[in-house]
């Protein structure tokens, strides 16, 4: 078989997301309990397959790597990661399971509360053998969640897929994307997330995640340093709408957020991630240049800013274009 050349020509180095794709189902009226939601609205979803879609959003190239069910859904979110461009050579389908399903309502304070179908689903079955090796050793960037570490055999193919990326010389990415609800306990989501800690050169947790991982309820520099590793180039905390901030070997800072009027923060974090990795997948000296690593992380705010306008993640991640239409408005 010819083999396929994933980085030839276009300029863009390949950006590839590794893990679960799920269906939220939203309810049809915001600010109700699950119970009480009158109908739901079915979203595309899944930390790592938004920010494949951010990418490709933003003129990036991505690929999702993952397993879906062999039903109508796992076609449906196939067939909406190809509409929007990324590339789909590492998904596999499983006869057996169903594709992913979350029930995830927005509270009156515009903070979500989720309840997963998983027993077991498809993307938790992904095999080691099945990974599209190819694909992975083509990646500059390689990004992952935790969610794909809670059971085997996914664990494995997990761990084999960002060693073979690694190998290859890709930047290893991370982002935790915390689900409790999706482990046995918050100790063995700990202990599993820091598993993989060391191995990864940028990481992106939020406010909360922070607070999850140091057990401080304090959001500072010391506790966010606590989670410095060697390895680490760039470790970034995400405050919502206070902003983000950054921390490298040899500087540290923040960088405020835009504000706009929020109606769903779902995939906010993905859009940022991917406008970050987007923006260093073609030059990591960004990484260790302060004002350039500044200006990529307003961009990286715009488009989290702008997917809070809208319901659901995937219909609202911006375009270059409109990023830069805000950072402008906002001057």
């Amino acid at each position: 078989m010819a083999s396929v050349v994933y980085n030839g020509g276009s300029g863009s180095s390949l950006i590839v997301s590794f893990g679960e794709m799920l269906i939220d189902f939203v309810p049809t009226v915001s600010g109700v309990s699950l119970a009480e939601a009158p109908g739901f609205l079915k979203a595309p979803g899944g930390a790592p397959a938004n920010v494949a879609i951010a990418v490709a959003r933003l003129g990036g190239k991505a690929a999702f790597v993952g397993k879906l069910g062999d039903d109508e859904f796992g076609h449906m979110l196939a067939g909406i990661l190809k509409q929007n461009g990324v590339i789909g050579d590492g998904i596999n389908f499983d006869k057996g399971a169903r594709t992913a399903l979350a029930f995830v309502t927005l509270r009156a304070d515009g903070e979500r509360e989720f309840m997963f179908y998983r027993n077991p689903s498809a993307d938790m079955l992904l095999k080691p053998e099945e990974l599209n090796l190819e694909l992975i050793r083509s990646a500059k960037v390689f990004h992952y969640g935790s969610i794909s570490l809670i059971v085997e055999p996914c664990r494995s193919a997990h761990l084999k897929a960002m060693e073979v990326a690694k190998d290859a010389g890709a930047l290893l990415s991370y982002d935790p994307n915390l689900r409790l609800p999706l482990w046995p306990s918050p100790e063995e989501a700990r202990e599993q997330i820091m598993s993989i800690w060391d191995k990864a050169e940028v990481i992106k947790v939020s406010d909360v995640e922070l607070e999850f991982l140091t057990g401080s309820d304090k959001i500072d520099d010391a506790d966010a340093l606590s989670l410095w590793h060697p390895n680490l180039k760039l470790l970034l905390v995400t405050l919502g709408e206070k902003g983000c901030r950054y921390y490298t070997k040899n500087f540290h800072g923040s960088v405020e957020a835009f504000h706009v009027k929020t109606v769903d923060t779902t995939g906010a974090g993905d859009s940022f991630v991917g406008a970050l990795l987007c923006k260093i997948v073609d030059d990591r000296s960004i990484l260790e240049d302060e004002p350039r690593l500044r200006e990529v992380l307003k961009f990286a705010n715009a488009c989290g800013a702008i997917t809070t306008t809208k319901k659901g993640a995937i219909p609202a991640l911006p375009t270059e274009q409109d990023a830069l239409t805000l950072i402008k408005g906002s001057k």
